[in-house]
This record gives C-alpha cells, sequence and structure tokens, in this order.
C-alpha cells in the first residue's frame, strides 16, 4: 500500500473509531489529519470531511438504531434543521476566510471538549 493510501485510511480509521463511539465528531479528527497527514489545502480538506463522514454517520446509525439506541422520531426536528442549516452552510462555505473558518473550528472544537469535561 502506498504511502498516502495508508495514511488516507489511517484517517478515515480515526475518524470512525470516533464517530463510533461518540455517534459522531469523526470530523474533528479527520479535518487536522487530512491537512497534516494527507496535504490537502483547509478547504479541501473540510470538504472532503463531508464526504467521509456521512457513511460513517450512516453506519453508526444504523448500529444505534439496531441496539435500540436511537428514538428516530426524537431526532426528526433535529434532521430538518440540520438539513437547512448544511445547506446555508454549503452556501457560505465558498466565500468564507480560511483564516475565519479554521479559527471557528478550534473554538467548537475546544468548547466542546471543556462541556465534555465539566458538563
Amino acid at each position: 500500500m502506498e504511502k498516502m493510501t495508508l495514511r488516507s485510511a489511517l484517517a478515515g480509521g480515526a475518524a470512525g473509531l470516533v464517530n463510533g463511539f461518540f455517534g459522531g465528531g469523526g470530523g474533528m479528527i479527520l479535518v487536522p489529519m487530512l491537512v497534516d497527514k494527507c496535504g490537502l489545502d483547509q478547504r479541501r480538506a473540510f470538504a472532503t470531511s463531508v464526504a467521509i463522514i456521512l457513511p460513517l454517520c450512516a453506519l453508526s446509525s444504523v448500529i444505534y438504531l439496531l441496539r435500540g439506541g436511537l428514538d428516530v422520531m426524537a431526532a426528526l426536528p433535529y434532521l430538518a434543521g440540520g438539513l437547512v442549516g448544511g445547506f446555508v452552510g454549503g452556501k457560505l462555505f465558498q466565500n468564507l476566510n480560511m483564516d475565519w473558518l479554521r479559527r471557528g473550528f478550534a473554538l467548537l472544537i475546544l468548547y466542546g471538549g471543556v462541556k465534555s469535561l465539566f458538563f
């Protein structure tokens, strides 16, 4: 296996592991790995992460559903809002300054970590 393919597979494996453990969040692992280890620019790393995370989230959802840990009816309102937010975010992403996006992403990761530790 060539070096880039192995790195890519390891990055995907780490994202899948995080997604499986926490039901999401693989992008927090994947974006920095795509930039640092796979050499993608920031914009391409964010876009690629979304494409990779979609099937990982679908698989995690099926597993949680089969094991009785997913309440589909409770998830529907969030899904509707998420679809709208995803569409708007995708449109805004095209014109967003990558420095601001990187800072926002870092703050989101920091917020999630602090919230997980203390709340």
